[in-house]
């Protein structure tokens, strides 16, 4: 087993387009960090047989003097392997990376299974997936009931929808909302110029997807969406009181999912679930009918 740190971004892109992974391990994501200042790392790791997965790391100095190595929701794997073997990897992860001591290396697979041979430092995140192989009258049918009915009532309600432009001038509109609610509210989240060098890092239209909701010219919902690879992942929501009145965010996925459907997506990640801090959120990504996923947790 051996680290290859020849890795191109054609041969990276692909295999994502294979196999379903977090936004945080895709390249274009990495590219976006990189903008922001962050020391980005890509490796793959082999064996005889080939690729087994591929790593992206984000590396910075702690007070000058420790290095921290972070590799967040991933390896991807790229096969099938058991906990011993996925352990192995992650240790050759570790020793690796060729960082100067002394340093600290850190891995949060997204992997509900613990890897043999290395210490839990952190307890896992918990998502929702939704799986997008299905067709829309299966992703209905999944809903609970109250949000089938809330989608329901949002359907007869006379609710304009439409795609929002994917220029940044006709968005930023709702990263500054994002802002102000993180403000308000006082939760931290990825911050907003992520959204633009992540679009021109993939260089395509079709990495964004953007729905809104109108009452007549007033703007009363959004959600936007990062399409990566196979997968997609829920990124920003803004509800007003009249949209939430409405069921305006019911509506607004489940169009989502038709549109993320056409663009070949088969996986969306509705993101974290916190059922004490959250609860209204997490019973909204939850009634989806998605898998309610808690991941094994963060290994030193």
């Amino acid at each position: 087993m051996r680290l290859s740190f020849e890795i191109d971004r054609a041969t990276w892109d692909a295999e994502l387009r294979r196999h379903p992974a977090a936004l945080q391990q895709d390249w274009s994501y990495g590219e976006a960090l990189a903008e922001l200042g962050a020391d980005v790392r890509r490796v793959a790791l082999e064996d005889d047989q080939g690729r087994l997965a591929l790593a992206q790391i984000t590396v910075r100095r702690l007070a000058g003097l420790w290095t921290l190595a972070v590799c967040t929701r991933g390896p991807v794997w790229l096969r099938p392997l058991d906990p011993a073997a996925k352990g192995q990897t992650l240790k050759l992860l570790k020793r690796g990376l060729g960082l100067a001591w002394p340093h600290v290396t850190l891995a949060t697979p997204d992997d509900e299974t613990r890897p043999k041979g290395l210490s839990r430092v952190m307890t896992g995140y918990s998502t929702v997936l939704l799986d997008l192989k299905q067709d829309l009258t299966d992703l209905r049918a999944g809903f609970e009931g109250k949000w089938r009915n809330r989608l329901n009532a949002a359907e007869k309600s006379g609710l304009k929808t439409a795609q929002n432009s994917v220029k940044l001038a006709q968005y930023r509109w709702l990263l500054q909302t994002e802002e102000g609610q993180r403000e308000e509210r006082g939760y931290k989240a990825t911050p907003a110029a992520l959204v633009p060098a992540f679009q021109t890092a993939t260089g395509e239209r079709d990495s964004l997807l953007i729905l809104r909701a109108d009452q007549g010219r007033e703007k009363i919902a959004a959600m936007m969406f990062l399409i990566h690879g196979c997968a997609a992942t829920y990124h920003i929501g803004w509800n007003s009181e009249t949209g939430r009145k409405l069921g305006a965010h019911n509506l607004l996925l489940f169009q989502a999912l038709e549109e993320l459907k056409a663009r070949g997506v088969v996986q969306l990640d509705l993101g974290g679930v916190n059922t004490t801090q959250g609860a209204g959120l997490a019973r909204f990504k939850i009634g989806t009918g998605g898998r309610v996923i808690t991941y094994c947790g963060t290994y030193f």
